[in-house]
């Protein structure tokens, strides 16, 4: 609600990190790095739906999801050349550093 606000986010998962079952993960992770903020709000909205994670995992590709006014081209090349070591070093820094079970959630905050 606040211009002043930041958010990020951390992978954490409890299974194996593979291409296939890290659809979403990487969708977010492109967002951020390609999107502005305010497609990335709506983007990540419809990313968070139930009947999306069920369809990207019935094989439906994630550019079908992207909404009007993204940069499709460059969230396409970054979402495809995204490799999995980044989610791996998320998952390292939850577990090890956050002492994070995995697949736990948690809120960070850091304010002033």
């Amino acid at each position: 609600t606040s211009s002043h606000t930041r958010v990020g986010i951390l992978n954490n998962p409890s299974s194996k990190i593979k291409e296939d079952n890290t659809a979403i993960a990487r969708g977010i992770l492109a967002a951020f790095l390609t999107q502005s903020s305010s497609n990335l709000k709506s983007f990540l909205s419809k990313l968070s739906k139930e009947e999306t994670a069920k369809s990207l995992a019935a094989g439906t590709k994630i550019v079908k999801f992207l909404i009007p006014g993204m940069d499709g081209d460059t969230f396409e090349k970054k979402y495809n050349t995204l490799g999995l070591d980044l989610i791996k070093t998320h998952q390292m820094f939850c577990q090890e550093v956050l002492k994070l079970l995995p697949g736990q959630i948690a809120v960070i905050s850091n304010g002033r």
